[in-house]
């Protein structure tokens, strides 16, 4: 199995405990990835980004983003510009509270993310991992990652941190049927059958009996052509790159004073304003052609 690389490293508010994490990605897609080509000879499909302009082929290097406003303006923002913002180079959770798990409504749950301990002590990763598991509750979270601030559930899945970035309220679209007014409710004996049936039907969730067909049928497709050869299989040779990783904590005395500050009913302590990075901090290195043009499509 291949062994994931981490896309994000910080750490966990959780009152005065800090605790160092790295982040993975938690799922990925298992379709088979196609691309054009040319049905002639087999050729690859390119594009090129040409500015409506000048009519010029730009590279990433050259390409900024912008924000077009309802009355027509067009405003072009840079990386010093993005560089600016406070969410830009925060790198901690700061848990904000504990909820009960069942409360959040799953349609809100957008992307998940494994958290692994990131000191020599996984102690208060452990600490906190339990306790959301025996308290059955969910640690609301601020999770900020590629420039962009997100509500995000943190909670215990087997003995491991996962973080799933959440939608807010005004992304979730409000679900108005006219065809869903004014029906009658279901009869008694209708409603009886109906859950006779469910009740027919029921079983304990296991994905592992499911299986996406398509995806099976299609790389046997795909192996079969291979094998048998032909004009439609053309032999290709391409590469790809890795990725990185990194380190920091402490404990019990920390937590102590967290529980006394809930006890005399202080108010949350309080976080130490972000500092804005310095001038140069937005004026990094020039990035990798690979890293600008991931900025480019975050």
């Amino acid at each position: 199995m291949e062994r994931m690389r981490s896309i994000w490293k910080g750490s966990i508010a959780f009152g005065l405990v800090n605790v160092p994490v790295k982040v993975y990605s938690a799922t990925e897609d298992h379709d088979i990835k196609f691309h054009q080509v040319h049905a002639k000879d087999g050729g690859r499909i390119k594009y090129n980004r040409v500015c409506t302009e000048c009519g010029n082929v730009v590279q990433y290097a050259d390409i900024d983003k912008a924000y077009d406003s309802d009355d027509g303006v067009r405003v072009v923002l840079t990386d010093d510009d993005f560089g600016k913002l406070p969410a830009a180079e925060k790198h901690e959770i700061p848990v904000l509270q504990f909820v009960p798990t069942d409360q959040i409504d799953p349609i809100l749950f957008e992307k998940s993310y494994y958290l692994e301990p990131d000191s020599s002590s996984p102690k208060a990763y452990v600490l906190l991992a339990t306790a959301l598991s025996d308290s059955d509750r969910t640690a609301l979270v601020h999770f900020t990652l590629r420039q962009r601030t997100r509500l995000a559930a943190m909670r215990s899945r087997d003995g491991v941190l996962v973080i799933q970035t959440l939608l807010w309220p005004d992304e979730v679209r409000e679900a108005s049927f006219p065809s869903l007014d004014n029906v009658d409710k279901p009869k008694a004996k209708e409603l009886a059958m109906a859950e006779t049936l469910v009740d027919s039907m029921a079983e304990d969730f296991d994905p592992t009996e499911f299986t996406d067909d398509y995806q099976v049928q299609l790389r046997e497709l795909l192996d079969e052509m291979i094998s048998s050869g032909g004009k439609k299989v053309i032999p290709v040779a391409e590469t790809e790159k890795a990725g990185e990783d990194a380190e920091v904590v402490d404990l019990v005395a920390a937590l102590q004073r967290s529980v006394d500050a809930a006890g005399k009913k202080a108010a949350p302590a309080k976080k130490k304003p972000a500092k804005k990075a310095p001038a140069k901090t937005a004026a990094k290195k020039p990035a990798s052609k690979s890293t600008a043009s991931e900025r480019k499509r975050a």
